[in-house]
């Protein structure tokens, strides 16, 4: 085979085929199989085409989340159904763990830890709990846990080093605890130009409650340059992290554009264009 020939078959199947993730990119993930992804199972438009981002980047990470079978339903954090199974096209292959913690702000705060941790980026995994306390990694890492005491909080050092796995899932645990939208929201820094909306970015209301969902993907239009976007969400009761459908515009659904009237309407909240935000760069 002439080597022009095979470097254009090699190239044509990068562009066709999604990138096979590392195997610690989802620590979570037990299958050997992550080829069936976001970007391998929810095509773009036509007249469409995905954004470039830089490979191993954030986005390129959300971009590859694997998924569960195709209709698979979601399900709640004690394994029953959720009530509504009408507000999603696909469900991301990740746990929830066995208590009511990872719902919405939490499911984006996993997403964004668990990058960081599959890059071994332990010193940017911090958030603040709702009372304005940091809670970091690095901390934890070294062996210190929180006390909290209503509004006070101290560390304590009572277990030695410990950066695997496990011990990062509990220290999650711990930030889904005393976390939620309002202490989300403050960390994130808001997006003035929407059209800039990158993968990674998140509308959040925080309030008690409040609710966040997570970009996921971008696609833009070949023509004009104008993007279209999957989001992601995990909601009340905790449960299944899962991809929303559009059900404003049928045609262009799970994608969704930017409203010209100021109002993000999702199957089960409605943000306005002002709640776009995203994380500080670490």
């Amino acid at each position: 085979m002439p080597l022009m020939f095979l470097k254009l078959s090699v190239a044509v199947l990068v562009l066709v085929y999604p990138r096979l993730a590392a195997t610690n990119d989802y620590p979570w993930h037990r299958c050997d199989d992550t080829t069936r992804c976001i970007a391998s199972e929810i095509r773009p438009p036509s007249g469409f085409r995905r954004i470039r981002v830089e490979s191993g980047s954030f986005g390129d990470w959300l971009r590859h989340l694997p998924l569960k079978q195709e209709g698979a339903p979601v399900l709640l954090y004690n394994g029953e159904p959720k009530v509504n199974q009408s507000a999603h096209v696909a469900v991301v292959d990740i746990d929830t763990g066995t208590r009511d913690l990872q719902q919405c702000a939490d499911a984006v705060i996993r997403l964004r830890a668990e990058y960081l941790y599959s890059r071994k980026r332990f010193d940017d995994i911090h958030f603040n709990f709702t009372s304005g306390h940091e809670a970091s990694f690095r901390l934890w890492i070294s062996g210190y846990r929180a006390i909290v005491d209503g509004n006070e909080v101290r560390w304590i050092r009572q277990y030695r080093e410990d950066s695997s796995y496990s011990s990062f899932r509990e220290y999650l645990k711990m930030v889904f605890t005393y976390a939620g939208t309002h202490s989300l929201s403050q960390e994130l820094e808001e997006r003035e130009d929407m059209k800039s909306i990158q993968i990674g970015d998140v509308f959040i209301q925080g309030g008690f409650p409040g609710h966040a969902v997570i970009v996921v993907d971008i696609a833009e239009d070949c023509r004009t340059g104008d993007r279209i976007f999957l989001l992601a969400q995990s909601y009340m009761p905790a449960q299944d992290i899962h991809i929303l459908k559009n059900p404003n515009n049928p045609e262009l659904s799970p994608w969704y554009r930017m409203p010209v009237d100021g109002k993000l309407r999702t199957p089960q909240w409605t943000f306005s264009n002002t709640d776009l935000k995203y994380f500080p760069p670490g």
